[in-house]
């Protein structure tokens, strides 16, 4: 049995950082004042605003060329790691399917063929592909966005141009290249490649446009309709919108409701004139059965048709034991897996994180995600030689009460890195001080530290109603520091336990601990 998260449980993002809401979740510590580590005024008055009065900051920053600790306070304790759990997660993925690992999803065709018509059904055997070609640009890499549309909750979330059903359509038009014409029977989806794990988000062997349909709603003129578009269009899946557009300065504010099954789409609300279209989200229910639709319907945009009912069920039970003679009409091959890794990290992509686990697991002959966590262990101790107890993991993402991270664990293992052939494209999947990803917001101008900061950031907060307030439980930072004559530095920076006033005003505490890594930038250069 999985252990049970307590109390209100709700996923956002800061930046596109992991934002897991907990009731009742608190660190333990003693308060910033309580360490001798010499850090310099501009970031002691930062660590002793008011906001941070019950809170406990930890600090380490090493010289891995030296040893030299540059840096520490409490790097030994544990602290809660919001997003910072996806640098053990991908660093072993990374070491177990290869950076070069491409998922190859096939199309096999069971039954019989007379001409063009094949008298039997098309399995799509999912892999655990986490785009299915839908964010792959045409250089092969894999697109993404500052702040992700599966954080669709903050402001300034946007979605990439490609189109979610790519990889469907270059499958669709594979199949009809292979002769067939007509399908006289069905189309299934083969899920059999892992069991759903109990996590959240639950990753599912198929996955299209992240298990979302994107709506995206663009504001006209005051008194009008607002202009709704949205994605991936597939049946039976339909979007209603109510919104108006009211006058410049107005309130925004759309809200997203959905039929029991979440098939049935509709939109409500007010969008101000003039203003930035807004995007929401709502969850695919059912992959499976979006999967075969979606795939029926492509197929019929390439003139190939299928006798069976376009919607409902994914019949799975229709599937054979094995594929032993059947032959593949198609496949859909994914790019890279450190293009994975990239957007993973870059925008703390909790679904794909989760995922990995699955990834894992299947790669070593499971059909269990949990079986990921030995593999972890393992590397943990015989590849990155860090110690293991420094690490309480229970998800690939780092969304769980229970989990903790040690900042002389997570160092250690981003001082590992610098040690492998790897290590510049490691380097280069975190987010960038001022550029891109999670940490592309802070640091934007005036800043001598913009894109010298490389780092994973975590974030949890958690509903503070005794005091009508947020408890912003963990925002901490992860990675490497460059120095202006090249050196590179290893770091953690976090605070546990501050509170704020609202998810708007939570941002400032985000920008904090970045700052605190611009100063350490600007530390390490001047040769503190």
């Amino acid at each position: 049995m999985r252990p049970m998260n307590c109390g209100r449980l709700r996923t956002w993002a800061a930046a596109g950082a992991t934002l897991t809401f907990l009731a009742g979740a608190a660190a333990a510590g003693s308060p910033a004042a309580a360490h001798g580590d010499d850090l310099g005024p501009a970031i002691e008055a930062i660590m002793h605003k008011p906001e941070y009065k019950h809170a406990q900051w930890g600090v380490l920053e090493t010289d891995p060329e030296s040893g030299r600790v540059i840096h520490s306070q409490f790097a030994n304790q544990f602290f809660v790691p919001g997003s910072t759990v996806k640098l053990v997660t991908i660093s072993t993925a990374w070491n177990t399917l290869g950076p070069d690992h491409r998922f190859t999803t096939p199309v096999m065709a069971t039954g019989t063929r007379t001409g063009s018509t094949l008298h039997g059904n098309l399995a799509l055997v999912a892999q655990g592909d986490l785009t299915m070609g839908g964010r792959t640009k045409p250089d092969g890499s894999v697109d993404y966005t500052d702040i992700d549309h599966t954080e669709a909750e903050l402001p300034g979330a946007t979605l990439t141009p490609e189109n979610p059903l790519a990889g469907i359509n270059q499958i669709a038009r594979q199949i009809r290249d292979s002769g067939i014409t007509r399908v006289d029977g069905n189309v299934i989806i083969d899920p059999r490649i892992f069991k759903l794990p109990d996590l959240s988000p639950q990753p599912t062997p198929l996955i299209l446009n992240d298990n979302l349909i994107d709506l995206l709603t663009t504001p006209t003129r005051p008194g009008q309709a607002a202009k709704l578009f949205w994605r991936p269009q597939v049946s039976p899946y339909h979007v209603t919108s109510s919104v108006r557009t009211v006058s410049r300065g107005g309130t925004t504010s759309v809200n997203v409701t959905a039929s029991p099954d979440g098939t049935q789409i509709h939109l409500s609300g007010t969008i101000a004139a003039g203003s930035q279209p807004l995007l929401r989200v709502s969850g695919i229910q059912d992959p499976n059965a979006f999967g075969r639709t979606a795939l029926i319907e492509a197929l019929g945009r390439v003139g190939v048709t299928v006798t069976a009912p376009p919607t409902g069920a994914n019949p799975k039970n229709q599937l054979p034991a094995s594929y032993r003679g059947d032959r593949r009409v198609a496949a859909y091959v994914s790019p890279p897996y450190s293009q994975y890794a990239k957007l993973i990290l870059k925008v703390s992509h909790n679904l794909g994180a989760n995922l990995a686990l699955c990834n894992m697991a299947v790669a070593r002959g499971s059909k269990n995600c949990f079986d990921a966590f030995p593999i972890e262990h393992d590397f943990l101790t015989n590849v990155a030689h860090v110690d293991p107890m420094q690490f309480q993991l229970s998800d690939g993402r780092g969304g769980t009460p229970s989990e903790r991270v040690t900042p002389k664990g997570l160092v250690e293992l981003l001082t590992y890195w610098l040690h492998t052939p790897d290590a510049r494209a490691f380097r280069r999947l975190l987010p960038i001080l001022g550029v891109d990803g999670s940490n592309g917001i802070s640091c934007t101008t005036d800043c001598p530290a913009k894109g010298k900061v490389f780092a994973k950031p975590g974030t949890i907060v958690g509903v503070d109603d005794l005091n009508q307030q947020l408890a912003a439980t963990a925002q901490n930072e992860a990675g490497y520091l460059k120095t202006d004559d090249g050196r590179l530095l290893t770091f953690f920076v976090g605070v546990n336990g501050a509170a704020t006033a609202d998810i708007n005003s939570f941002i400032s505490i985000f920008n904090d601990v970045n700052q605190i890594t611009a100063l350490l930038q600007e530390q390490a250069s001047a040769g503190r």
